[in-house]
């Protein structure tokens, strides 16, 4: 394989953006840029009655700081965003220009890249994993070269295969655009995060969520860890109060309460006493490895198996037909474990 590593780490960013996005002015919260002691809020045409009657933070201070204490970034570095799901809108919009240009994403992974892509009319191109769910490098490098698309999405540990993706520098140093690592999973994982990377590298964007590890999907808060000439994009074209008051107050007392260690253990403990009980269920033709909290499993008669969990209302996403005969499983409680067992086990073929 010849590989030509690049060096991305004087890569100009504001090139890669989209001119009107440069040229636009952010909108900015008089309140939030300046501080006050005692004020009277006559300013925004609120309610001056009510429990929740304030516009929240919009520049999230409170929550950033805490966060780039966590991370051990600045809190210039971090955007926050209401899910992962809005800052991957936002990447796009800052850096594709519609009718124009492409992204590139895995083939299996994570669909709202190839939504949010195909809503901005961007050109969605997929490299297909190979069978380990693996990126080959060669395709990657004749993709990118051929196509010159302006963001990768690469999901490390992927959704739905479970599986972490190495040498991610390869892929930072091979791609002349910006590279977004999404992180959803990689509390399960054991591995490094790519956040330590930032530094290095310009045209990295770390994306991690409250949803997964912490326990918090309801809240609907997500991160971007990137260059502070990045987060400014991203603040830029973010709506003014997109992440409300009791979103933010339930992600900062969980940050102070901090149980994310005591949630993980739980869950890798269900993840290994799961991953016993697979083994000896005849339906079941295949468990691919896994770094997340969820198994991708290949039946040996994926339509009869679906159907009998879902009779039970025991609730799956099923993959088939695009990874054939795959069902995506998530691994829940105990007692949830243990129903689907139960059930797994009495499915005759």
């Amino acid at each position: 394989m010849n590989i030509n590593i690049m060096n991305n780490t004087t890569i100009n960013i504001n090139s890669l953006v989209r001119e009107n996005i440069l040229k636009l002015q952010p909108y900015i919260s008089f309140r939030d840029h300046n501080e006050f002691n005692t004020p009277t809020f006559l300013d925004a045409n609120e309610n001056p009655f009510g429990e929740c009657n304030r516009y929240p933070d919009s520049t999230q201070k409170t929550l950033k700081n805490k966060l780039a204490d966590l991370k051990n970034v600045s809190p210039k570095q971090i955007a926050v965003g209401n899910g992962s799901d809005e800052l991957i809108d936002l990447i796009i919009k800052i850096f594709c220009e519609p009718k124009k240009d492409s992204i590139l994403m895995m083939n299996p992974s994570f669909a709202m890249y190839g939504f949010y892509a195909t809503i901005n009319e961007n050109k969605v191109l997929q490299i297909n994993l190979d069978e380990n769910f693996e990126i080959v490098k060669d395709d990657f490098l004749k993709i990118t070269q051929e196509n010159l698309p302006k963001v990768f999405f690469l999901c490390s540990p992927n959704n739905p295969t479970g599986n972490s993706t190495e040498d991610i520098e390869f892929y930072l140093q091979n791609f002349n655009g910006i590279v977004v690592v999404d992180e959803a999973y990689i509390e399960f994982s054991g591995k490094k995060s790519s956040l330590e990377l930032l530094d290095q590298y310009p045209n990295l964007i770390v994306l991690q969520t409250f949803s997964k590890a912490w326990g918090i999907a309801g809240a609907r808060v997500g991160m971007a860890y990137a260059s502070e000439e990045i987060i400014k994009l991203i603040n830029t074209v973010k709506a003014p109060y997109n992440v409300n008051v009791l979103s933010q107050e339930l992600i900062l007392n969980s940050l102070n309460e901090n149980k994310l260690e005591e949630n993980v253990n739980k869950i890798l403990v269900e993840r290994a006493w799961l991953q016993d009980q697979l083994k000896t269920i005849d339906c079941i033709e295949k468990v691919f490895p896994t770094d997340a909290n969820f198994f991708l499993i290949k039946m040996k008669d994926v339509n009869k198996v679906y159907e009998k969990m879902l009779v039970q209302e025991i609730l799956t996403s099923r993959r088939d037909p695009a990874i054939s005969g795959c069902i995506r499983i998530n691994i829940g409680n105990r007692q949830e474990n243990e129903k689907l067992i139960n059930l797994l086990q009495n499915v005759i073929l």
